[in-house]
C-alpha cells in the first residue's frame, strides 16, 4: 500500500484520522481502532497526573523495585494502573506485557490483540521536571480467538507488530504512531482534550550529527562503541543525553542522530527491554527511514525468549547505526 494514499491533513483530530484511514489499513478493524483510542485516552489521564505530580505528592520513589531492578516511582505504578485498567476494560486485549509486572497479564481470551508497554519511561526524571514518556507495541495474537493464550501469542519478534507508538510528556504532549505506512505525530491540546495531527510522514535525516549515550559508563563500553564515540567527537558531533529514552529518541528522530545503550560490565546484555522498549522504537525508526540494531543484528528480527529480555540498542540515522556495525565488524 502506498504511503501517499493515507489521508492525513495537518490538524485532523486523532479520532477522525483513525476513522478516515480505517479502510486503508488491513489491521485497522473496529476493535483495533478502539484499542488505539483506549491507549490515547490513558495518555491523557497520565499526562494530567504528571502535570500535577508536585501538588499531589506523586513524585519520588515508593521504595520498591521492578523486575529489572529499577526503583519504582509513584508515577510508574500509577501509570501502570491507568493503562492496564483502560486496556482491560476496553475489551480488545487478550494479554498485556508491562515493565512493571513480572508476569504476563492475561485479560480476555476472546480478544485479538496483545499489548507490550512501558507505562512510564524515564520516570526518575519526574522530580526534576524533565520530559518522560510511554512506549507501546500492539501485536495480533497467533492462536485462535477464544483459545488459551500461549507463549507464541505474546513472545513475537518485532517484525510482527501491527502498531507501535509512544507518548512524550514534555513542553507539549505528543502521541507518535506507525501502523507500517509512515510515522505520524499528534500534539495534545489540553484545552480541547484532543490530539491533533501535527507531524505527517515523519522522516529522520539519513546523516545525523547528534549522539546520545550515558558517557559516565564510557570505560565499561565495548571497544567498538568507544571507537564510534571518538569518531563522533573527532567529527564535531554534538553529545546530547537527556536520560529519558523517549525524549532522546524523539529529538534524534526530528534532527538526526543516534541513541545508544550498549552492553556494559554491569549489564552485559544491555539494559533496555526488547519487548516493550526496543521493538516499538525500532518499528517507528525504520518507518521513518532510520535503522535499529543490537550493534549487528536488526532489532525487529530478534526472536524473544522472555518478556523482560534485554538487548544492546543502537537506533537512529541509518549512516550512524551502520557506522557502529562497521566498527564492530573491524573487531
Amino acid at each position: 500500500m502506498e504511503e501517499s494514499r493515507i489521508a492525513a491533513p495537518i490538524g485532523i483530530p486523532l479520532d477522525r484520522f483513525i476513522k478516515s484511514n480505517q479502510d486503508r489499513f488491513p489491521t485497522a478493524t473496529g476493535e483495533f481502532s478502539q484499542l488505539l483510542r483506549d491507549i490515547a485516552l490513558s495518555g491523557k489521564v497520565v499526562n494530567r497526573e504528571i502535570n500535577k505530580a508536585g501538588l499531589m505528592n506523586l513524585a519520588g520513589s515508593i521504595g520498591t523495585k521492578n523486575i529489572a531492578g529499577d526503583d519504582q516511582q509513584k508515577l510508574d505504578v500509577l501509570a501502570n494502573i491507568r493503562f492496564s485498567r483502560a486496556l482491560e476494560k476496553g475489551g480488545e486485549v487478550c494479554a498485556i506485557i508491562s515493565e512493571e509486572e513480572e508476569h504476563v497479564i492475561e485479560v480476555n481470551k476472546n480478544s485479538k490483540y496483545v499489548v507490550a508497554i512501558d507505562p512510564l519511561d524515564g520516570s526518575s526524571n519526574i522530580d526534576v521536571n524533565v520530559s518522560i514518556g510511554t512506549i507501546f507495541s500492539i501485536y495480533k495474537r497467533r492462536s485462535s480467538v477464544g483459545a488459551v493464550i500461549t507463549r507464541e501469542d505474546y513472545l513475537q519478534p518485532g517484525n510482527t507488530q501491527v502498531l507501535a507508538g509512544y507518548l512524550l510528556y514534555g513542553s507539549s504532549t505528543m502521541l507518535v504512531i506507525t501502523m507500517g505506512y509512515g510515522v505520524f505525530g499528534f500534539t495534545y491540546d489540553p484545552s480541547l482534550g484532543e490530539y491533533f495531527l501535527s507531524h505527517t510522514r515523519m522522516k529522520i535525516p539519513v546523516e545525523g550529527r547528534i549522539y546520545s549515550v550515558n558517557e559516565g559508563s564510557y570505560h565499561s563500553f565495548p571497544d567498538y562503541v568507544k571507537q564510534f564515540i571518538e569518531d563522533c567527537r573527532n567529527n564535531n558531533c554534538s553529545g546530547r543525553y537527556i536520560g529519558s529514552l523517549v525524549a532522546d529518541f524523539h529529538r534524534n528522530l526530528l534532527k538526526g542522530g543516534i541513541y545508544m545503550y550498549p552492553s556494559t560490565a554491569k549489564n552485559p546484555n544491555g539494559k533496555l527491554r526488547l519487548m516493550y522498549e526496543c521493538n516499538a522504537l525500532a518499528f517507528i525508526i525504520e518507518q521513518a527511514g532510520g535503522a535499529a540494531t543490537d550493534g549487528e543484528k536488526r532489532i525487529l528480527d530478534i526472536a524473544p525468549t522472555d518478556i523482560h529480555q534485554q538487548v544492546p540498542f543502537f537506533v537512529g540515522s541509518t549512516s550512524m547505526v551502520e557506522k557502529v556495525a562497521d566498527f564492530k565488524g573491524r573487531g
